[in-house]
């Protein structure tokens, strides 16, 4: 099995999708050279690169929220990772406070919304 990634595509990185292994929840997007994905692969703590500082940094270590890596996959085209975590110290991954970043709502109209039950139905203008 080809367990190599392909970081070419995106100069240099690839983007991981942090999963939170025991709720399912997306927790945050990083981006990772090939030093840190080997860093993450060997410490068990997820390491990404950081683009506007042009340098490694393991998350949560100023914090204490570090991202404990319990499982990694790729896609079929080997060039985005997904990292399933436990999240250590108080579990605030996201530098604004909160569990994830991924708290912006986006308005959506012209869509169709899917309930929980797996029913839609259309969106009021």
């Amino acid at each position: 099995m080809n367990t190599e990634i392909d970081f070419a595509k995106m100069t240099g990185l690839a983007p991981a999708i942090v999963q939170d292994a025991a709720t399912g929840d997306v927790l945050m997007l990083g981006f990772l050279n090939r030093e840190a994905y080997e860093r993450t692969l060997r410490t068990g703590y997820v390491t990404f690169f950081s683009r506007t500082r042009n340098q490694l940094w393991t998350k949560g270590e100023t914090s204490g929220n570090r991202l404990k890596l319990l499982s990694a996959t790729t896609d079929c085209d080997r060039d985005t990772l997904l990292f399933q975590v436990e999240v250590e110290g108080a579990g605030l991954v996201c530098h604004r406070g909160t569990r994830s970043c991924f708290t912006e709502a986006i308005a959506v109209t012209g869509a169709q919304k899917y309930g929980y039950d797996g029913i839609h139905t259309e969106v009021q203008p």
